[in-house]
């Protein structure tokens, strides 16, 4: 098949937009990455851009020198995991039911689940609940006030309202139950949209910080994001005492910041990979379905 001339100019010009906007955010990593490495005095002076200057590691040194921080990074992991686990399978649990028209009420459960998309207890009367249901200090105060995001559950149904009928009819007639059509049809054929969501709840749960300041002051609790946000702050200094660090062994404000996004950053990247297959097409079905 010919491409007119029209049609390579439009791919050349969608490469380029492409390339350009992949480096714009290229180039924040870069910088910090950089700003990890590279020495006070290089930072103060602001020669650090995208290469490390006067390579040093006191930044990543300091951050792993505090003994919570590695519990706090497997704790942080299990979290993650856990809470994974748990909202997929509400959310499986809810959306599938909503995919049958004969279920009684569903348009009216529907109707509630847009609302919480636009309305909320708010703060205070959502501390009041974790708190009168002693989940405070627990693992459970960071997973189950999250279990079901509404925007996911409507992606996940529109997913599920896709797949045909007549494959879940013809498992009925053999003989399967609600669950074994569920788990033996519906889900294998649900993977990309799966793999999609599972991802979106587990960088939104690595990322999380404010619930955990509320919920959590047993150290041992800590995600890594309110460790490395408590790192920073004991780490914060005058304007006179980081001048004078530029010949100390000690790291900077800035440099232990950017060491410390890298850290709490690399591992949620590394899951990236693994799903990419199924990202794509999951965004997709996002997208045209919803």
């Amino acid at each position: 098949m010919r491409v007119s001339a029209s049609d390579k100019i439009i791919d050349s010009f969608i490469i380029l937009l492409v390339t350009v906007a992949s480096f714009i955010c290229l180039v924040p990593i870069l910088h910090l990455i950089a700003v990890s490495l590279s020495s006070n005095a290089a930072i103060l002076s602001n020669k650090v851009t995208v290469f490390p200057v006067e390579w040093n590691t006191l930044a990543y040194e300091s951050v792993f020198k505090d003994a919570k921080m590695i519990s706090s990074l497997f704790f942080t992991i299990i979290l993650v995991v856990v809470f994974t686990v748990v909202c997929m399978i509400m959310t499986i649990c809810a959306a599938y039911p909503l995919t049958k028209k004969k279920l009684k009420g569903r348009d009216f459960f529907l109707i509630i689940i847009v609302f919480t998309m636009f309305f909320s207890g708010g703060l205070i009367p959502e501390y009041l609940l974790v708190k009168s249901l002693k989940l405070t200090n627990t693992i459970w105060a960071l997973v189950l006030p999250g279990m079901i995001n509404a925007f996911y559950l409507i992606i996940l149904k529109s997913f599920f309202s896709s797949i045909p009928e007549e494959l879940e009819e013809s498992a009925r007639i053999d003989g399967s139950s609600h669950f074994g059509t569920l788990f033996r049809i519906v889900l294998p054929l649900s993977l990309p949209v799966l793999a999609t969501l599972s991802l979106f709840y587990a960088v939104g749960r690595w990322n999380g910080f404010m619930d955990a300041l509320f919920y959590i002051t047993n150290q041992d609790l800590y995600p890594i994001q309110l460790k490395l946000y408590q790192l920073v702050i004991s780490n914060q200094m005058s304007d006179a005492t980081a001048t004078e660090g530029m010949n100390a062994l000690a790291p900077i404000p800035e440099s232990l910041k950017a060491a410390s996004i890298m850290f709490a950053t690399i591992p949620i990247l590394l899951v990236y990979p693994w799903l990419q297959r199924y990202f794509i097409s999951g965004i997709m079905i996002g997208a045209v379905k919803g």
